[in-house]
């Protein structure tokens, strides 16, 4: 049976059907040893509520369903594979990927500026009358280094980061991190308007 139920064009989910399907996935892509930990819970509940968009579920938890996310750890506690599998669980919505942060940062030693650009501004599907934002999951933020390209030094990140803001404020772009550092560390790296700001972060802790 599917762990959804579609009844007067409403989308219904079963949480434990949803958490069989999140197994079943991670096993196919982890291995056998994969499975979700009961002192997890209260995280993947969370996330649960949030890529379903249970706007009541979201009221009472305190989660903005307007904004994206970050997911805090230590290296090896699971985080990646929650924001690869969560996705998984919605009926007949696309996924966002998953990039590196390393990988950006090597990008830019490539490509220069063009990096930054191709991660904040040209994140947008454009069609006929449309411009629809693509949500991206910015994966173990922190891990990277700042890059030179031809001399020019920049913090790759915190580039992209502050531009994905500014977007976040006049398009909705939506995005979301994995990182090890914690809530001082992020905002020192990157500034405050990736965790903290008057005007509406760009990212929450669940």
């Amino acid at each position: 049976m599917n762990h959804y139920q579609i009844k007067n064009n409403i989308i219904y989910y079963d949480f434990q059907k949803s958490l069989d399907l999140i197994t079943q996935k991670g096993k196919n892509l982890y291995g056998y040893h994969f499975r979700l930990y009961d002192e997890d819970m209260p995280i993947i509940k969370k996330l649960f509520v949030y890529f379903i968009r249970d706007e009541e579920q979201a009221k009472q938890q305190g989660i903005n369903l307007r904004k994206g996310i970050l997911t805090l750890g230590p290296v090896g506690c699971g985080k990646t594979a929650l924001m690869r599998l969560m996705p998984l669980i919605l009926h007949n919505i696309q996924g966002f990927p998953l990039k590196a942060c390393r990988d950006i940062s090597f990008e830019f030693k490539k490509d220069g500026f063009d990096t930054i650009y191709r991660y904040s501004k040209r994140s947008f599907t454009i069609s006929p009358g449309q411009r629809i934002p693509k949500t991206i999951c910015l994966d173990d933020l922190g891990a990277e280094s700042n890059i030179k390209h031809y001399g020019s030094e920049c913090n790759v990140l915190a580039e992209v980061i502050l531009s994905r803001y500014d977007l976040f404020i006049s398009d909705r772009l939506i995005t979301h991190a994995t990182t090890n550092l914690n809530a001082q560390d992020i905002e020192k790296l990157y500034g405050k308007c990736s965790f903290r700001s008057k005007t509406g972060p760009l990212l929450q802790r669940l």
